[in-house]
């Protein structure tokens, strides 16, 4: 089998894998084996999918980015409305069973595969028209030789297209720290006794209006493209700065004003990302854009993994504060 071929069963077989493990889980370990099979297929989809990019229409990075973006608030809403309507979270996640069937199909059934992947092998996409008078970021004209594929990259030539991309990736990885850190540390204690929601209430809006922003953003790059993707990142450390400081010395008079914020990160977040790999797309030489694009995942999953190991110790920090 075809190594795409290969990576996208692979990423469909660990979603059931954490579906059914978290549904039938008895102990916080066995949850969090699943999380693991989660993140597995998350990372492998990212890589794969991203890579497969390079083979089609330079617009499919924009499709990409808003249908990760749509996954997320239609999974937070899908399990908010299962739940809401009678369901045990057990059961929810058995019903989700149907996303793998779903992405199997899709891919292997629905998808039109270019003439550029014959059999669906990693073949140098045909030089594409519509990238215009782009400002090339990774060139053949700054190898000693030509490189055909990314199957003859050597570890000189990844070293040379990865040092391209740390003016992007770097960005993307601090956006994600400050993003996840948000998440992962601090929405459980914006906590509003006084609201009219429940405290998993407050937290399931956090998680939607997050998931709402970061759709918007991911499906404007058609309307307002970012080059300067540091001055995204600086916004969210801001944006995280003034979180933290609400949590620990709570300022904030309203739950409205958190969702602001909160909203606002999601904006910030998606439109890193989607512009990020738009800009790595089109700037990137035609037979080295598959690689720079697989390489570039490195910068969002780096961020996330940082910020848990800071978050966890900092929620638990600010939980034994009077």
């Amino acid at each position: 089998m075809d190594r795409s071929k290969g990576e996208v069963s692979e990423c469909s077989l660990c979603v059931p894998v954490f579906f059914i493990i978290v549904s039938f889980s008895t102990g916080i370990w066995m949850s969090i084996l699943g999380v693991v099979f989660a993140s597995v297929s998350s990372g492998l989809g990212e890589l794969s999918f991203l890579g497969l990019t390079s083979f089609f229409h330079s617009s499919v990075i924009s499709g990409w980015s808003s249908g990760t973006g749509g996954a997320g608030i239609l999974g937070a809403l899908s399990y908010s409305g299962l739940t809401q309507v009678g369901l045990s979270p057990k059961n929810t996640l058995l019903v989700m069973l149907l996303v793998p069937v779903l992405m199997m199909i899709s891919y292997f059934g629905v998808l039109v595969h270019p003439p550029s992947l014959p059999g669906w092998s990693r073949k140098r996409a045909p030089p594409q028209t519509d990238r215009g008078a782009r400002r090339p970021l990774l060139d053949e004209e700054d190898h000693q030789e030509d490189v055909t594929n990314t199957e003859t990259l050597g570890l000189k030539e990844k070293v040379f297209i990865v040092r391209g991309l740390l003016k992007y990736m770097i960005p993307l990885a601090v956006v994600y720290f400050a993003e996840y850190f948000i998440n992962q540390g601090l929405f459980e204690l914006l906590y509003f006794p006084k609201s009219d929601l429940k405290h998993s209430e407050q937290y399931r809006w956090y998680q939607t209006l997050y998931q709402l922003g970061v759709f918007i953003s991911r499906s404007s790059v058609n309307c307002v493209q970012i080059k300067k993707i540091w001055i995204l990142a600086a916004l969210q450390c801001v944006n995280a700065l003034v979180l933290l400081l609400a949590v620990y010395y709570q300022f904030f008079p309203s739950i409205f004003i958190v969702f602001a914020f909160i909203l606002y990160e999601g904006l910030l977040g998606g439109a890193s990302y989607v512009n990020t790999f738009n800009n790595i797309s089109r700037e990137s030489s035609d037979s080295l854009r598959e690689f720079a694009l697989g390489a570039a995942c490195v910068s969002d999953t780096l961020g996330i993994s940082l910020s848990g190991a800071l978050a966890i110790p900092l929620h638990d920090y600010l939980c034994r504060l009077p």
